[in-house]
Order: structure tokens, then C-alpha cells, then sequence
């Protein structure tokens, strides 16, 4: 009897250890599980494209605009690039697409094309109706028949305020996330290296001193 009881004993010793054993293996899991959940929300909310941050600061993607048919933002075409001058009668700031300002040059209407309404708070460009302006960027012709400009850069007329929005090479400053858009009059603005702003008119075959694209090649609407 003596025996019989000694092997019970031993019998629910050897199984409290191996539940105790068990239930350790259990919570080092657990906490393996843990540890796991914490680094990928972690990476979720660091990544660029964290669903709970908002898509506005994502990379665009090329859309047709509606009405002017232009591809935007990577409708930029060097062989077009020209300069224009005049006064800002109107400015339309969406919530997706292109910041659009209607500019008046002498007989004609240009519509800008800037950069994503975003960006554009972020260089705190306060730009107003009434506010004179010169444009430096790729012009075209919209299938409205109105003329555009896809903004390179641009600057306010008497001041040393100037906004750029791409590289010379037309590349977006925004897609990657830059905020240095804003320069003074030692940036990438009018009257520097690149070139300033030619006639008023921004014509091409002008006197411009812009990228090759705008003065020989006479392409685009030019000598307006």
C-alpha cells in the first residue's frame, strides 16, 4: 500500500512539473507574439504609405487632368519651357491635383499649374489675387483650348519671394516629401544660374535667357 501510494506521488509530481513546464513554454510565446505585433505596428506607422497618416504626402501618381487633358504631374516637357509675367487674378487650392492660379499676361490668360495643395501650405506661398507674378515652367495648350503652364518655379514680382516646384530637369520637388521649395534670392529662382525671366510676354523666341527649349526651337505659343 505503502508503495502503491509513494508511485501516485511521484506520478502527480512528474505532472504538476510537466504542466508548470507547459505553461512556462505558453508565455514565452506569448510574449514572442507580443514582441512581434508591437514591430510591425511600429513599421505601419513609420512607413510612408501608413493608411492612418493620409495619402496626401504619397507619391503622386500621373492623372489626366479633365478639361485640359494634361498629364499632371508628369506632363512636364522640357522642349516647352518658357517664361511668363503677369498678374494673378484667381487661385484654386484642391484637396487633390495641382494648386491652378489664372494668371493674366497682357491679352492673354495662362492657367498655372503649381504643385500639390499640400506642399504649397507647407512653403507658406500666400499668394493673393492681385499679386504679380512671374512664371518659369513648360507651357502647353489644353484640348479646352486655354493655355497652361506647368510650373518650374515661381516668383513674386518685387520681392525676393520665390516658390520652386521642380528641378530643371522638371522632376517634382514634392516626391520626396521636400519642403524646401521656398528660396530667396540666393535659391534656384529668376536670375539665377538657370535663367531669369525673359519678356513679359514669356513668348517663345523671346530674348529669354531660359532653358534651350524656349528660345530657338520656336515651339509652344510664342512671340504673345
Amino acid at each position: 500500500m505503502a508503495q502503491v501510494t509513494e508511485l501516485a506521488m511521484m506520478a502527480f509530481v512528474l505532472r504538476t512539473e510537466q504542466d508548470m513546464a507547459q505553461v512556462h513554454t505558453n508565455r514565452e510565446w506569448k510574449g514572442i507574439a507580443v514582441r512581434i505585433m508591437i514591430l510591425i505596428l511600429t513599421a505601419v506607422c513609420l512607413s510612408p504609405l501608413n493608411p492612418f497618416i493620409g495619402t496626401s504626402y504619397a507619391q503622386e501618381q500621373d492623372t489626366i487632368l479633365p478639361g485640359s487633358g494634361i498629364v499632371y504631374p508628369g506632363g512636364y516637357d522640357q522642349n516647352t519651357v518658357g517664361d511668363i509675367k503677369g498678374r494673378v487674378s484667381a487661385i484654386v487650392i484642391p484637396e487633390s491635383g495641382p494648386v491652378q492660379l489664372t494668371l493674366i499676361v497682357d491679352k492673354e490668360t495662362y492657367i498655372v499649374l503649381a504643385s500639390p495643395g499640400w506642399y504649397w501650405k507647407d512653403m507658406d506661398a500666400n499668394i493673393t489675387g492681385g499679386t504679380e507674378v512671374s512664371v518659369r515652367g513648360s507651357k502647353s495648350v489644353g484640348k479646352d483650348g486655354k493655355l497652361y503652364i506647368i510650373a518650374q518655379e515661381l516668383k513674386v514680382v518685387g520681392s525676393k519671394k520665390t516658390l520652386a516646384f521642380r528641378s530643371e530637369t522638371g522632376k517634382a520637388l514634392w516626391s520626396s516629401g521636400s519642403q524646401a521649395g521656398r528660396t530667396g534670392s540666393q535659391g534656384s529662382g529668376f536670375g539665377s544660374q538657370s535663367g531669369g525671366s525673359g519678356s513679359s510676354s514669356g513668348g517663345f523666341g523671346s530674348s529669354s535667357r531660359g532653358q534651350s527649349g524656349g528660345g530657338s526651337s520656336g515651339k509652344g505659343r510664342g512671340g504673345r
